[in-house]
């Protein structure tokens, strides 16, 4: 039995595939611009892998593209622009500001003012009514000492007889 899991884990990572590039750069210039570049773009197939981590083989396509292009002497803004140009805003992992992505950008920032003008304005709105509570807290607490209670202003005469006459009940036990 020893015999057969050890083959088998030995055997299994053999059958492992890794996609491994090897290109041959005409410059270290242009293989740390080819890195730079692969990091960059986005694989339009993958979920959220750039092009230099894919396996998918439109991302060896895109690579080879890349490749391509700067051993001919393109820039990287023409690479990218060319990228941005066939897959669209989606290659980039960071999408220039403009009117569709404005809210990609900056609306992380508005929710979180939102956020913040409405946590002051509930503490305000707390600070108010813990100021006006005391005066009627005290009120309760002398009525519990005395061993009457007063009913809340909203409750009308009814409400505040069987509300007292229950209170009355629960500090009789």
């Amino acid at each position: 039995m020893r015999f057969w899991l050890l083959l088998a884990l030995v055997w299994l990572p053999l059958t492992a595939q890794a996609t491994i590039d090897a290109y041959e750069f005409s410059s270290e210039e242009n293989e740390q611009r080819f890195h730079e570049l692969t990091n960059v773009l986005r694989c339009p197939k993958c979920q959220n892998q750039n092009i230099s981590d894919s396996d998918a083989p439109l991302a060896a396509d895109l690579r080879r593209e890349v490749y391509r292009m700067l051993e001919e002497g393109e820039a990287n803004d023409g690479i990218i622009d060319f990228m941005v140009t066939r897959y669209g805003e989606f290659v980039l992992y960071r999408p220039k500001v403009n009117a569709t992505t404005w809210l990609l950008w900056y609306g992380p920032f508005v929710l979180l003012a939102i956020g913040l003008i409405v946590v002051v304005l509930i503490s305000r709105n707390r600070r108010r009514q813990q100021t006006a509570a005391p005066a009627s807290g005290a009120e309760v607490n002398s009525a519990e000492s005395s061993g009457r209670y007063q009913a809340s202003a909203e409750l009308s005469a009814d409400e505040s007889a069987r509300l007292n006459k229950l209170l009355q009940q629960d500090s009789d036990q």
